[in-house]
């Protein structure tokens, strides 16, 4: 399987623009720069790399969680996962130093010690955990 994105980008890093697509068109010719990537700390003035990043570590994870949890016999009512991305400088540049998930899980009848192994067991092994070189850490809740 392979999935695609294109980016397009005009201009300096300071003062350019580009802009980012999805090949299944959920995201279309969406703008991004170096204010939003770098300088805009709440997140509202549009989208950037780390930001996707963490769409789809919460996105692959639920789901790596979601086939743990069916292979210990229990189907989860809901599975609300937050993912932080952190990018930090290092000797050679900006670097995602971690990215942090955040559970919040409700599944009827599964004992807190199955379903923590069931999370840690996702967290290490989902495609995007294991595709990033940055520490994971997670912070689960059985509700």
């Amino acid at each position: 399987m392979k999935r695609t994105a294109t980016a397009k980008w005009q201009g300096g890093l300071k003062d350019g623009k580009g802009q980012i697509n999805s090949q299944s068109g959920a995201f279309k010719d969406q703008p991004y720069n170096f204010r939003m990537r770098f300088e805009d700390e709440s997140g509202k003035s549009g989208t950037n790399p780390e930001e996707l990043i963490a769409a789809a570590h919460a996105g692959c994870f639920s789901m790596a969680l979601s086939a743990q949890l069916e292979k210990a016999g229990h189907t989860a009512e809901n599975i609300q996962t937050q993912c932080t991305i952190t990018m930090e400088p290092d000797d050679k540049g900006p670097r995602v130093k971690s990215s942090t998930l955040k559970l919040q899980a409700n599944v009827p009848g599964m004992e807190k010690d199955a379903f923590m192994k069931a999370a840690n067991d996702a967290k290490e092994n989902c495609p995007i955990s294991r595709l990033l070189n940055c520490e994971i850490t997670l912070d689960a809740e059985l509700q």
